[in-house]
């Protein structure tokens, strides 16, 4: 089943975050594939945000991996593989240890470590239409 939602301003962010989260709450593992400034850092930071995280959110780039407490104590895991040059470089920060865990973990720049991506990892399209807007997309099985 096909998915979409449409970010109209910086305004919508909180409303599409909040949606976002109630279509995907069975998705522990999510991929963001977008190109540079589409917005993936801000969108994860409205995630997390709907998710009651108190620390400030910014983007991995350096770190590879920054950690995060919702609001009821589960950690999120936000990476950015901007950086990486292999996936060996992912492995050495423990990568399936965080996907293993069975918390929230949120991808920026998958495509550099797709080979390592498990197999339940939901990939989320963002674009940027002519009037500014993002749009969301993605796919799952309607098993879900």
């Amino acid at each position: 089943m096909r998915n979409e939602i449409i970010i109209k301003d910086l305004a919508d962010l909180d409303r599409a975050a909040g949606e976002f989260l109630e279509r995907t709450k069975n998705h522990r593992i999510i991929a963001f594939h977008a190109p540079m400034g589409a917005g993936k850092t801000t969108f994860t930071t409205a995630l997390c945000r709907r998710l009651g995280v108190g620390d400030a959110v910014c983007s991995p780039t350096f770190t590879i991996v920054n950690e995060y407490l919702t609001a009821s104590g589960e950690p999120v895991y936000h990476f950015d593989f901007y950086r990486i040059n292999s996936p060996s470089e992912a492995m050495d920060i423990g990568f399936y240890d965080y996907v293993d865990s069975g918390n929230l973990c949120l991808i920026e720049w998958p495509e550099n470590i797709e080979s390592l991506l498990p197999e339940e990892t939901l990939a989320v399209g963002i674009s940027v239409r002519d009037d500014g807007a993002r749009v969301l997309e993605w796919s799952e099985p309607d098993a879900l």
